[in-house]
């Protein structure tokens, strides 16, 4: 029987004949897709914020990242975690989320995403922006 890999929080890019490799941690990778999420059209913004950081650095609790990568056996799925503008077409935003988040981590790493899951954590209008925004828990039976 086959014992389960603990996963690991980096993943190789390549390795040659002398035993060197090249590792990148996927808290790095995370941001970056944090990053060009946001440039994504409709996108308004991702979950967590620097203030979620700070909190982090202090012991508070941390309400999560935009994107949480997961390394199954060298195999990446993405989670990422986003608000909308209201009113925006959500599956085409999702789509273009999918395609970018993709093209990105080929170009910087030539990994691929084996799947890419699109959490709408909520949608902002104009008039949300100057007010609190409201996280809604995700809840599970």
């Amino acid at each position: 029987e086959v014992g389960i890999m603990p996963e690991s929080s980096t993943i190789l890019l390549s390795n040659n004949e002398n035993g060197d490799e090249t590792r990148v941690d996927l808290g790095v990778l995370e941001v970056i897709l944090g990053i060009a999420a946001k440039k994504v059209d409709g996108v308004n913004e991702m979950r967590g914020s620097l203030k979620s950081s700070i909190d982090k650095i202090f012991g508070r609790s941390n309400q999560g990242k935009g994107v949480s990568l997961t390394n199954r056996n060298g195999n990446l799925i993405a989670d990422v975690y986003a608000y909308f503008d209201y009113g925006v077409n959500v599956p085409k935003v999702a789509l273009e989320l999918q395609k970018q988040l993709g093209l990105q981590l080929e170009q910087m790493t030539n990994l691929k995403l084996v799947e890419t899951n699109i959490h709408v954590v909520g949608l902002i209008s104009e008039d949300d922006k100057n007010n609190t925004k409201v996280e809604y828990k995700e809840v599970k039976n």
